[in-house]
C-alpha cells in the first residue's frame, strides 16, 4: 500500500542536521521511510511539500531539498478532499480531538486513495485513531 509521508518524517530525513540525536523511534521512522521510498509506495502532497521547503532560507539548502523531493509527485487534491477535510475535522473535534488543516487534509486525500499515513506526529496520530474507530481509514 502507498503511504503519504507527513512533513516531520521528511523533515527528519531532509532538515535534521544533526543525525547522531535522533532516538530510536526517530530511527524507525527514517529506516521505515527508506522501506518505503525503495519499494516506491512514497507519496506525498503538495501542502506537505511546501510545508517542507518552509523556512529553509539558505537558497542552496531550498535547492537541495527541492530537488530530492522532485521525484515524488504531488497526489492530486480536489476540491471534493477539502470539503471532506472540513467534514473529518469536524468529526475528530467531535471526539475532543484538534486537527491541523494540512494533518486533516493528509487524510482526507489517505482515506479517498486508500492509501497509508506515515507520521510520528501525536497530533496527527489521534487523529487517525479517531478516524479508524469510525471506519474512514483503515
Amino acid at each position: 500500500m502507498k503511504e503519504i509521508v507527513d512533513t516531520c518524517v521528511w523533515s527528519l530525513s531532509l532538515r535534521r542536521r544533526d543525525k547522531t540525536r535522533i532516538n530510536a523511534h526517530e530511527q524507525q521512522m527514517l529506516a521505515e521511510l527508506r522501506e518505503t521510498i525503495q519499494d516506491r509506495r512514497a507519496a506525498i502532497i503538495g501542502p506537505v511539500r511546501q510545508e517542507i521547503l518552509s523556512g529553509i532560507r539558505d537558497q542552496v539548502q531550498f535547492a537541495k531539498t527541492e530537488e530530492l523531493l522532485e521525484p515524488f509527485r504531488d497526489e492530486e487534491v480536489t476540491t471534493a478532499d477539502y470539503v471532506q477535510a472540513a467534514h473529518l475535522f469536524n468529526l475528530c473535534q467531535d471526539h475532543g480531538v484538534q486537527c491541523g488543516p494540512v494533518d486533516i487534509l493528509l487524510c482526507a486525500v489517505a482515506a479517498r486513495l486508500h492509501y497509508g499515513i506515515l507520521t510520528y506526529d501525536q497530533g496527527l496520530m489521534r487523529c487517525i485513531e479517531v478516524l479508524r474507530t469510525v471506519g474512514i481509514i483503515t
